[in-house]
């Protein structure tokens, strides 16, 4: 078979599948694929008079009647007045002013405070976790062991440094107390059963 034989082979058969496809559609009618048949389509019952809803009467001559006309608005959001002045700080040594004074119904301001800076931002919270002791009866040094989130593990004894940024400063049994290098941010990390 030629080249052009196949093809032509081939579109044949295209315009025999869309044939196909049209005349199944059309001969189920007008009713959605996969659907079950309407109460009108049930073999053994008679087909229903479909009722169109009544026809409304229109009054067309309402849109043609006089209103009464709008009432005058009693204010304008577009014009504004001037802030009244703002009233003199009290003097000191004044007495106050009374309850039925004017200058009694205009709010004083009152000085907000300027936060002062507090220092030096805290220090991150140490990432370790404390898995475990190593304690030997006959040695007297207990040894902590440790974890970072990436799964490293790290031991050391009271005063040794670990990971080059964190001193040990006292092991117990169920806590370890740590801090970095220079002294600052003390933590005490408890012990995790991993």
């Amino acid at each position: 078979m030629t080249e052009k034989a196949r093809r032509q082979a081939l579109v044949l058969v295209g315009l025999a599948l869309v044939l196909g496809v049209v005349t199944y559609v059309t001969s189920r009618g007008a009713s959605p694929a996969g659907a079950g048949p309407t109460p009108s389509n049930r073999p053994g019952t008679r087909p229903e008079k479909k009722t169109e809803p009544p026809v409304v009467d229109v009054k067309l001559e309402l849109l043609h009647t006089e209103h009464d006309p709008l009432e005058a608005p009693e204010r304008n959001l577009f014009r504004f007045k001037p802030k009244p002045p703002p009233s003199p700080p009290p003097r000191p040594g004044a007495p106050a002013p009374k309850s039925g004074d004017a200058a009694s119904s205009v709010p004083v301001p009152v000085p907000v405070p300027v936060p002062m800076p507090t220092g030096p931002p805290p220090l991150p919270p140490i990432a370790l976790k404390f898995i475990g002791i190593l304690d030997a009866p006959g040695q007297s040094p207990k040894v902590a062991i440790l974890s970072d989130t990436r799964g490293n593990v790290f031991h050391g004894k009271e005063g040794d440094i670990i990971e080059g940024r964190y001193k040990v400063l006292k092991i117990g049994v169920e806590s370890l107390e740590l801090s970095y290098i220079d002294g600052r941010g003390r933590q005490t990390i408890r012990l995790s059963g991993q």
